[in-house]
């Protein structure tokens, strides 16, 4: 008998013959999330097996775990044989004293003489022998005691379960770039599409000395929070004093935000042609404000040359502040540091510009060189 820690995929099990490709790439996060520490793991169909670790430092290794995007569950288990008797052993041991109780019974293995429900009811038995105060309750027990009959011979007893991240392994669906504002939105829409197997770069839009030193370091804690759920990401700030001056200066003020939002598509787009990143990723959410209207949204989505997703489209304002929490990017993104978009804003943005008059507005810019001297200027910090 041993402590291992038993963990369990979801969304994997619908792949069908390239199934060993998400696998594959999830058990290299799993391992890389897991470096620096030591550790053996162990494959079983439709179960890893962490085992031989430090369980001094087991806290650590679940707290790492939770936050691998592919992981559905884990939980601290017992490694038993697969055999009645020493399943028994180890049930009994789980203190059932003056509690309610449950126990489940998986028998992944068909070959385990006795069926799931019988064996579940065997186990209970024994149980209620030697715990006499304590009770069956189906529904709302004090404690779960839960068996995992595998097929590799072995047999797992717990009684909690941890939930992770669930979604596909990062890196599963390409790579991708995140504008990165020092919102709450923007940090969110980086963790949503991470979790659905997009491994990004972002992309920080500064104002200096309109915004401050402070807004900048701002958007560097937030992609560093990120990379707990993301891994390493390649930041690309890009000075963009210069376009806003032009625009506040040559072009009328309620079109600003949206002329604006189209040149951060156009830079963003060279972008990701620069380092091949198949896609554009922003934490719009519908009729959020002005630049979000469904009209808005078009209008900006015209200038890129790369599919956009929109990962808080239709999330409540509540929601989204609640996943911030939860990735404990909210604290960061309420600090009262600006980003470029409150520059020079206009009391009465476009809520639904037409794309023929917002083209013709821009003939008073030189699009293709502020974008170019965008690029020029960028800066590119490694954040680990």
């Amino acid at each position: 008998m041993k402590k291992v820690l038993l963990l369990r995929f979801g969304e994997l099990f619908l792949k069908g013959n390239n199934r060993n490709i998400f696998e594959n790439l999830l058990i290299n996060n799993i391992k890389n999330k897991l470096n620096g520490l030591e550790f053996k793991f162990e494959k079983t169909f439709g179960r890893y097996v962490i085992h031989d670790y430090n369980i001094n430092l087991e806290e650590e290794f679940v707290n790492r775990l939770t936050k691998v995007f592919g992981l559905y569950s884990l939980s601290r288990a017992f490694e038993v044989d697969a055999t009645i008797e020493d399943i028994e052993n180890k049930v009994l041991d789980i203190d059932c004293f003056n509690k309610t109780f449950k126990v489940c019974v998986k028998r992944a293995d068909k070959k385990f003489p006795v069926s799931s429900m019988e064996f579940a009811k065997i186990l209970g038995e024994k149980v209620l022998n030697k715990y006499t105060s304590a009770t069956v309750d189906l529904y709302k027990p004090d404690i779960e005691i839960k068996v995992d009959i595998r097929l590799n011979g072995k047999a797992y007893i717990y009684d909690e379960i941890v939930k992770c991240q669930g979604g596909l392994p990062l890196g599963s669906a390409g790579n991708g770039l995140l504008l990165l504002s020092g919102g709450i939105d923007s940090p969110v829409a980086g963790y949503l599409i991470g979790k659905r197997g997009l491994k990004i770069d972002a992309i920080h839009f500064h104002s200096y000395p309109y915004t401050s030193l402070e807004a900048k370091e701002k958007v560097i804690t937030l992609a560093k929070k990120l990379t707990d759920y993301v891994g390493n990401i390649k930041l690309h700030v890009i000075s963009f004093t210069q376009v806003q001056e032009e625009i506040h200066r040559c072009c009328k003020e309620e079109y600003m935000i949206t002329i604006m939002r189209r040149i951060m598509m156009r830079v963003a787009s060279k972008i990701c042609d620069k380092y091949n990143l198949g896609c554009i990723v922003t934490g719009e959410s519908l009729g959020q404000v002005a630049s979000q209207t469904m009209q808005s949204m078009a209008v900006t989505t015209a200038c890129s040359t790369k599919p956009i997703f929109r990962p808080c489209i239709a999330m409540d304002k509540e929601d989204i502040m609640n996943i911030a929490k939860s990735i404990d990017t909210y604290q960061t993104s309420i600090l009262p540091y600006e980003d470029c978009c409150t520059v020079f804003l206009p009391k009465n943005p476009l809520i639904k510009p037409k794309e023929d008059r917002v083209e013709n507005e821009e003939k008073n810019l030189n699009i293709s060189d502020l974008v170019n001297k965008c690029l020029e200027n960028e800066e590119i910090i490694e954040i680990e």
